[in-house]
């Protein structure tokens, strides 16, 4: 299974969001900056656990 998934592409589309309801008068700038906060912080806190590529275990089964 391939498994394709990009964090910064995510992290706009979310940031899109926000931007979005903060010109549409859905969030006041306050709550805007505190919700662009949190967004960043989960951001971090992704990046830090896609710590790079998924590799298979060698085998324990010697080549014949």
């Amino acid at each position: 299974m391939t498994y394709n998934f990009d964090p910064d592409k995510w992290y706009d589309d979310e940031r899109a969001i926000l931007d979005v309801r903060l010109k549409a008068g859905e969030m006041g700038a306050q709550e805007y900056q505190q919700a662009l906060s949190a967004l960043e912080r989960r951001y971090d806190e992704m990046l830090k656990r896609l710590d790079g590529t998924y590799q298979i275990p060698k085998s324990s089964r010697t080549n014949r």
